[in-house]
C-alpha cells in the first residue's frame, strides 16, 4: 500500500461519522439509537464504523429517528463507497507498477497518446484508459495470450517489444474511431482505389488527407501512426469494430512515396483478398507469417502500381535513365519513384542512382 492511499484511507469518512456526530449532539448513545431503529447494537456499531452499508430501509429508519432525510444518508453512503472503491483500486494497481516497464511511456506522452502526468499510479490509470481495459491482466490476455474471444487475433508474445507494438496498434484503432468511416462497401472501395491512383501519379502535398477521406467514404479507415521506439513496423491491416470496418494503419517508416504507396496497396491486397479474421503486421519479427498471403498482397501492390508487363518491357530498354523512367511512369499512369523503386527492388540499379526522383513522406 502506497503512502498516498494510506493517507486517503485515514482521511476517508464513512457515513457513520455523521451518525455519531448527530447522536452526540442530541445526547443519544448507540444502544438507544439501536432500540429506536429496531436494530441490533452490533449492526449499528458496524454501520457507524463503515463496515456495513446503509440500505434504503436503514436510511428511512435514520430519517424517522434523527429527522435527517433518507436521501442524505443514501447519497452519503454512495459517495463513501465510491471513494473507498477508488482507494482499493489504487491499492490493487500499486501491485502492477512493473507493467509500466513494458511501454515507452515518455514517448507516448510526448505524442499526446496519453496525458503528460507524473506519479506511477496515475500513469498506470492513463495506460489502462488508453487500452480500454480494467487491469493489466486484460492486456496480457488480449495481446499476449489471445485468450479472449473478442480480442486481438495475433499474439505479440515473441515480438521484440510487445508493449510498444500493442500501443501502436491500439492507437490505430482509436484513430479509426475518430474518423467514423461509412459502412464498408467493397465495390465502392474498388472505385475509390482507382481514384487513389491519381494521387499516386500526381503526389499532391495533401495526398494523405485526400486518401484518408476517399477510403473513409467507402467504409475503410486509413490512419497514419508514427512508430514507437524499438517497435519498427511499416504497416498493418485488420478488421475492427466487430469485423465491420477494415483498418489500414501506416507508419511511413521508410519516408519515401514509393514505399508508402507499395505498403498501402499491399495492405489493400490483404483487405480485398484475405479473411476478416486475419491480422497482418508488416516488417515485424516474431510474428507468424503466411508467405502465400504475403505474396498475394505483394503481387496486388506491384500490379496496381506498375504491372509486370510494363516492367518486363522496361527491362528490354538498352539504356534506363531518368528520361526513360519518366516516360514509363507517364505511360502507365504512375509516379517515377514507383518505377525507380521497382528497379531497385529487383536489384537492377543501386538505390542511390534514382533516389532524387523520390518524394519524402512523413507523418
Amino acid at each position: 500500500m502506497s503512502g498516498t492511499t494510506t493517507l486517503k484511507r485515514k482521511l476517508l469518512s464513512p457515513p457513520g461519522d455523521t451518525i455519531q456526530e448527530t447522536i452526540n449532539t442530541i445526547g443519544m448513545k448507540q444502544p438507544e439509537l439501536a432500540e429506536r431503529m429496531g436494530k441490533n447494537i452490533k449492526n449499528i456499531n458496524r454501520i457507524i464504523k463503515g463496515k456495513e452499508s446503509i440500505t434504503q430501509n436503514t436510511a428511512i429508519q435514520l430519517e424517522r429517528v434523527l429527522g435527517i432525510p433518507a436521501n442524505f444518508w443514501l447519497e452519503r453512503e454512495k459517495e463513501y463507497r465510491q471513494e473507498l472503491a477508488q482507494i482499493e483500486a489504487e491499492e490493487s494497481l500499486s501491485e502492477d507498477i512493473h507493467w509500466l516497464k513494458e511501454f515507452p511511456v515518455r514517448v507516448m506522452q510526448q505524442l499526446h497518446w496519453i496525458p503528460d502526468t507524473r506519479g506511477q499510479i496515475q500513469i498506470l490509470k492513463n495506460l489502462l484508459a488508453f487500452f480500454g481495459i480494467a487491469t493489466p491482466q486484460q492486456w496480457k490476455e488480449i495481446y499476449i495470450d489471445r485468450s479472449l474471444t473478442v480480442a486481438f487475433r495475433l499474439s505479440l508474445a515473441h515480438t521484440n517489444n510487445p508493449g510498444a507494438m500493442s500501443a501502436w496498434l491500439r492507437k490505430g484503432e482509436l484513430q479509426a474511431q475518430e474518423l467514423k468511416p461509412k459502412k464498408y462497401e467493397k465495390k465502392r472501395f474498388i472505385k475509390v482505389l482507382n481514384q487513389a491512383k491519381i494521387l499516386v501519379q500526381a503526389q499532391p502535398e495533401d495526398f494523405k488527407e485526400r486518401l484518408q477521406s476517399l477510403c473513409s467514404d467507402a467504409g475503410v479507415a486509413v490512419v497514419f501512426t508514427p512508430c514507437l521506439p524499438k517497435a519498427p513496423i511499416s504497416g498493418a491491416s485488420r478488421w475492427i469494430m466487430n469485423a465491420t470496418i477494415p483498418l489500414i494503419q501506416l507508419s511511413c517508416r521508410y519516408k519515401t512515396n514509393d514505399t508508402f504507396w507499395f505498403t498501402f496497396y499491399h495492405e489493400v491486397g490483404h483487405i480485398l483478398k484475405q479473411g476478416k479474421k486475419d491480422v497482418f503486421l508488416e516488417d515485424v519479427k516474431g510474428t507468424k507469417i503466411d508467405k502465400r498471403k504475403e505474396t498475394v498482397a505483394d503481387n496486388y501492390a506491384s500490379e496496381t502500381l506498375f504491372p509486370a508487363m510494363a516492367f518486363k518491357k522496361l527491362k528490354t530498354e538498352s539504356i534506363i535513365d531518368e528520361t526513360i523512367i519518366y516516360a514509363y511512369a507517364k505511360e502507365f499512369k504512375t509516379h517515377p519513384a514507383i518505377v525507380a523503386g521497382r528497379l531497385e527492388h529487383e536489384g537492377l540499379v543501386h538505390p542511390s542512382i534514382f533516389h532524387s526522383m523520390k518524394i519524402p513522406v512523413s507523418i
